[in-house]
Order: C-alpha cells, then structure tokens, then sequence
C-alpha cells in the first residue's frame, strides 16, 4: 500500500487551520502530521516531522508564507509547498513562483478540491488558481526599484525616517528620496498612501 502524504498545515487563524486539518484527515492517503501558527512555528515543525507537502497561509506572524517556502526550499528541498491565501494580491503570485511554490489558491477552495491539488504537487505538478493568475497579469510587474520596494516595507508600520534609516543602513535624506520616489510612481500623495497601494497590488 502507498504511503500517506504527509502534510503540514500553517496558519494562523486556529479556526481555519482545525477545519482543514479535520477535512484532509478524512481523505485516505492524506495525513496531517503537524499544525503550526507562524512562519518560524511553521519551519520548526517542518524540520521535526518533514513533511512531503506544505500548506502554508500566506500572511502569518514571524515570517509569511512565501518567506516559509523559501526557506524550505533550502531546509528541506524535498518538501513541496503551497501557498493558500484569502487576500489574492496579485504580486504575491509572481514572488511565491520565484521561490519554488508549486500551488496557489485561494482560501474560498473546498477540501476536495484542496486534498486534489496537494496530490497534483506532491506528483511534480503545479496549480495556480485560474482567477488570482488572470489578476497577476492584469497588474503587471511593480514599478519599485528593489531598493524602493525594501524602504516602502520598512514604512509599513509607521515607522520613522530617521528608524528606517537605521534599519536599511541608509542616510535619512536617502530615505525620504527613495519614499518621495515610490510615492510619485504608483501616484500617491504621501508615503501611508504609498504603502496602501503598493500592498493592493502585492508588491510589498
């Protein structure tokens, strides 16, 4: 008898996670052999029990999904990943392809469909939701430099000139050209305004 693909499960609404875990337990060659709540909860357990595929949330505390599958990638290359997301911006797509993920789907997927496509990957296959690939090219590639994409992250929270300067190694004057120039591209009047579009589009 073929052994069961041996999944982990990462994501941090508890709900979510304990429906899927409990749908997919249901399916005869489909075992779920760890949950976690965050990308590091997620890297540990993946390390600890070495699962064949990784459902991963997109958006987790710690580290993000994509950020989870590309160190899995280099932790445990044998490990497929999957991206599952209730956001669907669209840069994600382009990111998560780059470092490796072989499924990308919305949250709204039903567990059939779901324990489908974890067997499609396991085999060597690749899915990508039909709607979130069609948006991905409608958006097109960000106009940030990658130097401007790294400053707008950093300002995601509200944070200083002066503390992301600190962080990026950078003098504040710098800073303030590289927000001032990601502003004028995607067309926004500040820089709250900058990350709000640029996080629409999923290029940060």
């Amino acid at each position: 008898m073929t052994e069961p693909v041996r999944v982990l499960l990462a994501d941090d609404e508890h709900l979510i996670r304990g429906a899927l875990a409990a749908l997919l337990a249901l399916e005869d060659d489909i075992v779920v052999v760890a949950q976690a709540a965050s990308g590091p909860e997620a890297l540990a357990m993946a390390e600890a029990h070495r699962p064949d595929v990784a459902v991963l949330d997109l958006q987790m505390p710690g580290l993000d999904g994509i950020e989870v599958a590309a160190e899995l990638r280099r932790l445990l290359p044998e490990c497929r990943t999957m991206i599952v997301t209730g956001h669907g911006r669209p840069g994600y797509l382009k990111r998560a392809l780059e470092v490796g993920v072989r499924g990308f789907l919305p949250k709204t997927v039903s567990a059939e469909e779901l324990a489908r496509i974890i067997r499609t990957v396991l085999a060597g296959g690749r899915f990508v939701d039909p709607e979130l690939a069609a948006d991905a090219i409608s958006a097109g590639d960000s106009p940030l430099t990658p130097r401007e994409t790294d400053v707008l992250e950093l300002a995601v929270d509200g944070t200083s000139v002066a503390e992301i300067a600190v962080r990026a190694s950078l003098s504040p004057g710098t800073v303030r050209n590289y927000l001032s120039s990601a502003a004028t591209k995607l067309g926004a009047e500040n820089r709250h305004a900058a990350v709000r579009v640029a996080r629409e589009h999923g290029w940060i």
